[in-house]
């Protein structure tokens, strides 16, 4: 085998899929990636056997066809450091690699493909198809809602919900429920459910950026996501996922409506004033007024009055600043509205019909 191709093709075919690469392997192989050189395409593809990420590309030219594996993290960090030039690299009949540039070389040992895992296509499948912004925009506004409790592994991702022509993707904690939906000009023949990983979510992320379209493949134990260039295949964490729509409360009359980065600053400032002990922080409501203070023990008290929209009864209630936080970073409107129903009921951030975020408020000391 042997390829050649500009540094920066060649690093970001790398990057694209150094993301399934896992940090504690018990097998060798899976800390490598697999270059496959056509003469039609280039091949990179790499796994960690709970998600598999594959990069074709024309723009890096074959000289020889073949196939290798190798380290990725090393080839990753000599290809970063090499010089911006045409880099080559070849795979040796017994798996030495060399990579090549200018007057540099560098010499690896790699391992043959036989041992590589197959990353399992989907044939003869419709995909659900969408665009790689609105499929970026129900991650980048559910995603931050996701559980790291490994003890309630179910909520360690997000479920994708497809019916007819909507898209959701709903991510909780059990604390706070983030749920955006789409609608979607295509009418989906098959409804479907799965609970993404939150692995699979950051690497979906970090892939979609145009307003090309992606594929969505669902399969009982597996989800393909395909762009143009790259395919992300993860496996589905398995389980029942809560039943969100019953925790969405009915629109309600009593509302707090409030510039955004108003809030969004008093909420930051008064959460310099908190502990690990002492999270929360109080939000007074009265009319036209948002008044919110910390106080912590043995550190210090802040207190900021803000105008507002409110004409509900009085009401005391507290909060995680960070999940008010989260949730404000993702509304795009220069005004914010929240519902309460009380002091100790959740909170409701709206935005139309598109997005509806669910908090539950902490008691205050």
């Amino acid at each position: 085998m042997r390829i050649t191709g500009n540094k920066a093709l060649i690093l970001e075919a790398v990057q694209n899929v150094i993301g399934a690469v896992g940090t504690k392997n018990t097998l060798p192989i899976l800390s490598n990636i697999l270059i496959e050189a056509k003469k039609q395409e280039t091949l990179f593809s790499a796994t960690d056997l709970d998600i598999g990420i594959t990069y074709k590309t024309k723009d890096i030219q074959c000289i020889e066809e073949g196939s290798v594996t190798i380290p990725a993290k090393r080839t990753h960090d000599i290809i970063k450091e090499l010089p911006d030039d045409i880099i080559e690299i070849t795979a040796k009949k017994n798996n030495t690699v060399l990579l090549e540039c200018k007057d540099i070389s560098f010499k690896i040992l790699g391992i043959p493909k036989d041992e590589f895992p197959v990353i399992p296509g989907f044939k003869n499948q419709e995909p659900y198809t969408i665009t790689q912004q609105e499929l970026k925009n129900l991650l980048v506004t559910t995603s931050f809602a996701m559980s790291s409790d490994e003890t309630r592994y179910i909520l360690n991702g997000i479920c994708i919900a497809v019916s007819k022509n909507t898209i959701k993707a709903v991510a909780t904690d059990g604390r706070r429920l983030s749920i955006a939906t789409i609608k979607n000009n295509t009418n989906f023949k098959k409804e479907e459910k799965a609970v993404l990983p939150s692995k699979a979510v950051g690497e979906l992320i970090k892939t979609l950026k145009e307003e090309k379209t992606i594929d969505i493949f669902f399969s009982d134990k597996q989800i393909k996501f395909q762009t143009e260039n790259t395919g992300i295949l993860s496996r589905l964490i398995e389980g029942e996922f809560p039943n969100y729509e019953q925790a969405i409360p009915k629109e309600h009359e009593t509302k707090l409506t409030i510039n955004k980065e108003a809030l969004q600053s008093a909420v930051k400032r008064a959460s310099l004033l908190t502990t690990q002990e002492s999270q929360a922080i109080k939000l007074q409501l009265s009319k036209n007024k948002l008044i919110i203070s910390k106080s912590t023990p043995e550190v210090g008290e802040t207190k900021e009055e803000l105008l507002a929209e409110y004409a509900g009864p009085e009401m005391t209630t507290g909060f995680n600043p960070t999940y008010l936080q989260d949730v404000l970073k993702t509304i795009k409107k220069d005004k914010v509205s929240i519902e309460f129903t009380g002091a100790e009921k959740p909170a409701v951030v709206r935005q139309g019909s598109e997005y509806i975020y669910i908090v539950l408020p902490m008691q205050v000391t």
